[in-house]
């Protein structure tokens, strides 16, 4: 049972998320403006995404566990460390509080505040990096809470990092994420029609993640035979 109540948990997941996305897209937004070069701009998007997990991790994680994302929500569903209602909340919350953040950089930047991305994220291959992407993010906070959860925030933000470079679709991994990018139409958006395909691979990443790790993560208790 957390100390903290239900309503201070679901703000921190909106904040959290809030301040995700608006790092995402208000990141993606100056890199496209201080550079023409794709591969810079992606560089000026990569690094403060994952320093601003370290820092949203280590902040809020001890109020609500810091998800700030559908697919751990779900995993920690499955696990039974929430229930069906808390969880659904949490969710809810992350959505709301991830649009929230695209708008928030849109109005920052002076840039219309109501916008739909036309960037086109689409395929086998993407569908492909984002089952691998929310994977590798899940096996992390599963093995980072089991053997060093001190530093998962930094695990967490050190992956993702990673993920951004190594994966095909620069990782979203992160339904919520991914739906706040669709209000967006900048450096970060994804077209509203590709979500559906975004969203069931980080679902399907993420079950196998807990599918795999719930066995490798299973210690065997041997009895010493006298």
């Amino acid at each position: 049972m957390s100390e903290f109540s239900l309503s201070r948990r679901l703000v921190a997941e909106a904040l959290g998320t809030a301040m995700l996305v608006g790092t995402v897209v208000g990141s993606g937004i100056m890199a496209d403006k201080l550079s023409e070069d794709v591969a810079v701009s992606l560089l000026g998007n990569t690094i403060p995404t994952g320093a601003i997990l370290v820092v949203l991790i280590t902040m809020l994680g001890p109020i609500s566990g810091a998800h700030f994302n559908p697919a751990v929500t779900f995993v920690f569903w499955l696990k039974r460390e929430l229930g069906l209602v808390v969880a659904a909340a949490y969710i809810i919350a992350q959505i709301l509080g991830g649009i929230s953040g695209s708008l928030v950089a849109h109005v920052m930047f002076e840039l219309p505040v109501l916008q739909a991305s036309t960037t086109v994220r689409t395929g086998a291959g993407q569908w492909v990096a984002e089952i691998v992407a929310t994977f590798g993010l899940l096996a992390t906070i599963l093995a980072g809470i089991r053997f060093r959860e001190a530093a998962v925030p930094w695990l967490v933000g050190l992956y993702i990092t990673a993920a951004y470079w190594f994966t095909a679709s620069t990782s979203f991994a992160n339904p919520a994420v991914a739906i706040s990018r669709a209000f967006t139409d900048t450096f970060a958006g994804i077209r509203p029609v590709d979500l559906p395909g975004f969203i069931i691979a980080e679902i399907a990443g993420a079950t196998l993640a807990l599918a795999l790790f719930s066995w490798l993560l299973r210690s065997e208790k041997r009895t010493a035979i006298s």
